[in-house]
């Protein structure tokens, strides 16, 4: 059969196409590609990070990026950052400002009590997805959102820029920029179709359930290149993760490996194989991002996952609307601001759950009520209710809500204290997606591209899957 047969059966046969798609996965669910090193087709891949980096001495280097070196790969993956002010605390009444206590001791006696304004200064996070343009600016770092949304930050203060950043170059091949060479970089779509990357993916089983999606061991390792590292039997290991099949703890400073051949390896040692693991981050559709601390974590299943959304599949920001309802049981509409600080939809809720932190983006979220001290009720668009902790973005130093009420020249107030509930309207697009069309974007690549890919030519299956 030739390749223009393929493609006329490929386009008439979708769902017959899907169909033994997955039927072939029900008969082979583990499928690891060989471990061989990155061509430059794999580099170019839509899924990676690719931009174009100009530099202070009028340098300029396009290509695939890796944050770090061997950190933040993909356009799901978050740029952190602090912000430098906070431009609306200036809506706020200074009296109505939320306040801390903090006693003042002498030989652990309390001999008064002193308030003060609370710290609004706050972090910044963004999918590299939702990121348009990362600039430097002497101390700060300018940050231009797709929605147009521009954020300055300390450049000195807990920012991810200055972690550097490895770019895949056509002409000058891989190449290390210290964010000191830097003057911007540019974020940008691949300009062409390479074979796709191993990227790690798999289910996460906590006491709490499971959280399946792809996958950042110790909050780094995220490629089937990278290496799990440690001792076994007195001797040093590196496994390449393309080599293993699942992880599970087994001694506060120990995991069972298993590997692909069945072979089975007590790994201990190191900060990655132990108690001291910074936690595995999952890319669960349902939620967006979670991050399993060690102490909740059971287990890894590995599994194929495809390569993930590629930047043309975040759709620019938009302002978070919806109603807030007080304890009073008064009612404002209209845009909103939360916490003094997340105002679009990209933007997260960040809150705790059995040793489980959720990042969810606010796109997701439909409703948030407060029943009681202890828990909060945050309802998805898709119907699935969470009971988080009151920490984080849910805790007792949230700063309140801003509503900006049509037709009014200030926005309205509401304390944390006065919140009774937040419901949050419906974005018309999100990354991820939520309801019916989630489910066949999350198994979409694993289910159909990545395993007919050997069997099509790469332009038809991209043609059908990601156009």
């Amino acid at each position: 059969m030739n390749r223009s047969t393929l493609a006329r059966a490929a386009f008439a046969s979708v769902f017959v196409l899907l169909a033994l798609a997955a039927g072939y996965w029900a008969r082979k669910q583990v499928r690891t590609p060989a471990a061989t090193p990155p061509t430059a087709e794999e580099d170019a891949h839509p899924s990676f990070l690719y931009g174009r980096i100009s530099t202070l001495d009028g340098a300029s280097y396009e290509g695939r990026l890796r944050w770090g070196r061997r950190e933040e790969a993909f356009w799901g993956d978050y740029f952190n950052g602090a912000r430098k002010d906070n431009p609306w605390v200036a809506h706020v009444p200074p009296e109505q400002l939320p306040k801390e206590g903090r006693p003042i001791e002498i030989f652990g006696v309390e001999i008064f009590y002193r308030e003060h304004p609370i710290d609004l200064h706050r972090l910044f996070m963004a999918r590299f997805g939702d990121i348009a343009r990362i600039e430097a600016r002497g101390r700060d770092v300018r940050v231009n959102l797709k929605s147009g949304t521009v954020f300055d930050l300390d450049r000195f203060s807990a920012s991810d820029f200055d972690d550097g950043v490895r770019v895949w170059d056509d002409t000058r091949g891989v190449v290390d920029l210290d964010s000191l060479r830097i003057r911007a970089i540019e974020l940008l779509p691949a300009p062409r179709f390479g074979a796709a990357p191993h990227r790690l993916h798999g289910t996460v089983r906590t006491r709490q359930g499971e959280f399946t999606g792809f996958v950042q061991w110790d909050r780094e390792q995220s490629l089937g290149s990278d290496e799990l590292d440690g001792h076994s039997a007195g001797a040093e290991l590196r496994l390449r993760f393309n080599t293993i099949r699942s992880i599970a703890p087994r001694r506060p400073d120990s995991s069972l490996v298993t590997l692909l051949d069945g072979r089975e390896i007590l790994l201990s040692g190191t900060r990655a194989a132990g108690q001291d693991n910074r936690g595995v981050y999952v890319d669960d559709p349902r939620y967006g991002r979670v991050l399993v601390s060690w102490a909740a974590f059971e287990s890894i299943e590995f599994s194929p996952g495809g390569s993930g959304p590629a930047y043309g599949d975040f759709p620019p920001g938009r302002p978070l609307t919806g109603a807030v309802t007080t304890r009073a049981g008064r009612r404002l509409t209209g845009r909103l601001v939360y916490d003094l600080d997340e105002s679009e939809i990209t933007e997260t809720l960040d809150a705790p759950s059995h040793g489980v932190d959720y990042t969810i983006p606010f796109g997701l979220i439909a409703s948030i009520e407060l029943p009681s001290a202890q828990h909060a009720k945050v309802t998805l668009h898709s119907g699935e209710e969470l009971q988080l902790e009151r920490a984080g973005d849910l805790g007792e130093r949230n700063a309140g809500i801003l509503i900006f009420v049509d037709g009014r020249p200030r926005p309205e107030y509401v304390p944390w204290t006065d919140l009774a509930k937040v419901d949050l309207d419906r974005p018309p697009a999100m990354y991820p997606p939520f309801g019916p069309r989630a489910t066949l974007f999350r198994h979409r690549p694993s289910l159909v591209f990545n395993i007919l890919r050997n069997e099509f030519p790469v332009q038809i299956a991209h043609s059908i899957f990601f156009s």
